[in-house]
């Protein structure tokens, strides 16, 4: 395993994000606890030192479960992240009790990363509201000793990033979606750059978009395993990662123990792209870019909105591969009406918690008159 330096501490290349485990009976709230723990064994018998879950991951059951599967190796053996989950506005006045909540539901007395979640342009104004003082009261919990590194995730625009900054100037890292489908389709790069200028270290969520750059059409696999025959599809988002100045730790939601095995070799050895190699995978980008109608990574916040509990993911993920060209009639056909498209309400409630700004609403109603279509 690769290690980062960052401050005093090595922090190993890869991280186990925590939002991805296996579940049963296809529900998200259901962690298969058994092959999670598992997982987190490989893991960390491979030098994997950061783990990272969060308030919603799992609909609320990522946290207990880590504090369970953690709670068996010794507390030095492993750095934790969490989440103030301010994705949420209606989570700002309850700052205090949540954070008690959380570090009691991981069985910690303190964490060793924690961020502000998801600074986005339809929150900022929360998260910098004096009537919350939200920034002022982790402050605090750092200096108690309860957080000992203080940073924040984004998938906010550039401005809203700087505006963050400038309330935040002494954040110690921040984590962004950084991969080589979004270096430019979400402007990653332009983050990328401002934070070294800022002299913070970048660390990264949807290293393989959801998965969606686990594996690819045939004819741009071809064309990878062309330039690097030993290489996997899922290796050339990491080698893309090794060669971005200022990326530290690298997060990957992993869900089987191949996936872990495959990224802990990937990432047990620096081979950052040539120029040629760069430049052919960022055309195969723009190429993923125009076939993808929506950019979901399946995070799954907006399905705690839905009052219809719609599997959005699934139904963009259709969405997609219908906009490609792709028969999924007997994919849908298999969902009951009431989980179909056209049982969108439009009543925008997930669009607020989007992270990537999806206009969901439009998004079920152009499927459901590209079906009748």
């Amino acid at each position: 395993m690769l290690y980062k330096k960052f401050q005093d501490i090595e922090l190993s290349a890869l991280g186990l994000g925590c939002m991805r485990f296996p579940v049963l009976d296809g529900d998200d709230g259901r962690i298969d606890e058994e092959k999670a723990g598992e997982i987190v064994r490989c893991a960390m018998e491979n030098g994997v030192n950061y783990y990272d879950t969060a308030w919603p991951y799992h609909n609320g059951q990522s946290e207990p479960v880590m504090g369970r599967i953690l709670s068996k190796y010794p507390r030095e053996a492993y750095y934790l992240a969490s989440k103030f989950p301010g994705y949420l506005t209606e989570n700002f006045p309850k700052a205090e009790d949540i954070f008690t909540a959380q570090l009691k539901r991981c069985q910690v007395d303190h964490f060793d990363f924690y961020l502000f979640h998801s600074v986005s342009d339809g929150n900022i104004d929360g998260y910098l509201d004096q009537n919350y003082r939200i920034i002022d009261f982790f402050r605090a919990q750092k200096k108690a000793g309860r957080i000992r590194h203080l940073g924040f995730s984004t998938h906010g625009s550039l401005e809203t990033v700087e505006r963050f900054l400038a309330a935040f100037p002494e954040a110690e890292f921040c984590q962004i979606q950084l991969n080589y489908m979004d270096w430019t389709f979400q402007r990653a790069q332009d983050k990328v750059k401002l934070l070294r200028e800022r002299g913070i270290p970048v660390w990264v969520m949807e290293p393989v978009r959801g998965g969606r750059l686990a594996s690819l059409d045939k004819d741009l696999e071809t064309r990878l395993r062309a330039l690097r025959p030993e290489e996997s599809i899922p290796a050339w988002a990491f080698r893309f990662l090794q060669s971005i100045d200022g990326v530290g730790m690298v997060l990957s939601g992993m869900s089987s123990l191949e996936q872990v095995r495959d990224n802990i070799k990937t990432m047990s050895e620096a081979r950052p792209l040539s120029p040629a190699e760069l430049e052919a995978l960022l055309t195969v980008a723009q190429e993923l870019t125009q076939r993808t109608a929506v950019p979901c990574t399946a995070c799954r916040y907006c399905t705690e909105k839905c009052p219809k509990k719609l599997d959005i993911p699934a139904l963009l993920a259709l969405y997609n591969r219908r906009v490609a060209g792709e028969d999924i009639q007997h994919e849908l056909s298999a969902l009951p009406a009431e989980k179909q498209p056209r049982a969108c309400l439009a009543c925008h409630s997930c669009e607020k918690v989007c992270p990537q700004g999806i206009k969901i609403a439009s998004a079920m109603d152009r499927f459901t008159r590209l079906l009748i279509g």
